[in-house]
């Protein structure tokens, strides 16, 4: 009995000083009192994936005929009025038949077909896939604006597009099941199980070179040209430390490497611009506006120096420009649209339209 309770003490003393130890280390620890706990308003805000089992998906409902509203308004310029594309982005219907739809394997992904073009109906296997990605990331320059049921509508519109609803159907939560059925490569994907496995070896071999590669050939950027300042200039977007990553994406695309040296700790020199200009440009990016138009070139829409010089000297400019902005229009610069920008305030609207109609500087 002596020798027990001899024992219990000696261990308790042994636990009391290892837990005292421990509370030491991590009240040391540099990175012991970073961060907190995530929120539950902001785990929900991110919490929004929709899994192949359709876990995720929230209540709602969208018909053809709207999502078609929707898409004219919001998606077309980018996707095309029959999601055919432009010169922008891939197709997304397309390369699909009824005995696609019927098996479930998209018979033009095969080698043998030749096919000029993998659209997205083509190639997405779950319908879960494209509820997520358009609810996340569309519109382009306004993701996560849509409403729940306009995203049904979208998708909806989309499946139409592809023969896999007809006209008059309402996709919702309670349907999307039996449409998954039809999706015209829902069998299409495959399991690589090497991929999953520490060990494992990737699914592609590269016979021709492994080791002491010769130099040959040239690694160019696939961006196109008018697309280079899609989202504004990148140099100016660096952090004030470490080395530059960014391009002047306003200029034509560098034809040698750069080779300049910038410090790992010195900020990078960008230079300002005037305060008009640098105020406008901070409203652009905000509004998303760069997605669409350069301040010199065209990207989907004309640069804001274009749209000053074709308009210089007109009455009532500023007020004009707003009604442009603000609800959009279709055939000035062409046969893409602008969509309507609801969501930009009215003073973000008159800021942008002064500073393009004073010549875009």
């Amino acid at each position: 009995m002596k020798r027990r309770f001899h024992f219990t003490i000696h261990a308790a003393a042994v636990s009391i000083a290892l837990l005292g130890a421990t509370s030491v280390a991590r009240a040391g620890a540099p990175w012991h009192d970073i961060g907190r706990d995530a929120k539950p308003a902001e785990i929900k805000a991110w919490d929004i994936d929709v899994r192949p089992d359709f876990v995720g998906l929230p209540k709602g409902s969208g018909s053809v005929s709207k999502g078609e509203e929707v898409w004219l308004a919001k998606c077309a310029s980018c996707h095309g009025e029959f999601g055919e594309s432009n010169e922008v982005f891939t197709p997304i219907v397309g390369g699909t038949t009824a005995k696609d739809v019927e098996v479930g394997r998209v018979a033009n992904l095969r080698a043998e077909a030749h096919f000029p073009q993998r659209t997205t109906l083509m190639k997405v296997a779950t319908l879960s896939t494209l509820w997520d990605y358009i609810n996340r990331a569309m519109p382009w320059n306004a993701p996560k604006s849509l409403s729940t049921d306009e995203v049904y509508s979208v998708l909806a519109y989309i499946l139409n597009l592809g023969n896999v609803v007809p006209a008059d159907f309402v996709l919702s939560d309670e349907n999307i099941a039996e449409v998954q059925k039809r999706m015209p490569n829902r069998n299409g994907m495959v399991f690589f199980e090497p991929l999953w496995k520490v060990s494992g070896k990737g699914d592609v071999q590269n016979k021709r070179c492994m080791k002491n590669c010769p130099v040959e050939g040239k690694i160019v950027s696939t961006l196109p040209d008018n697309m280079r300042d899609a989202h504004g200039n990148l140099i100016e977007q660096n952090r004030i430390i470490g080395p530059a990553r960014g391009w002047d994406t306003t200029q034509p695309p560098r034809k040698e490497p750069l080779t300049r040296k910038v410090s790992l700790t010195a900020p990078v020199a960008v230079a300002a611009a005037p305060a008009q200009g640098a105020d406008a440009k901070d409203l652009l990016a905000k509004n998303a506006c760069t997605a669409c138009h350069g301040v010199a070139n065209k990207i989907v829409g004309p640069g804001f120096k274009e749209v000053a010089a074709k308009h210089k000297g007109k009455s009532d400019l500023e007020a004009y420009l707003v009604g442009k902005i603000k609800a959009g229009g279709q055939g000035v610069y062409g046969a893409i649209p602008m969509p309507p920008q609801p969501q930009v305030s009215d003073a973000d609207a008159k800021a942008i339209a002064a500073w393009i109609a004073a010549g875009a500087l």
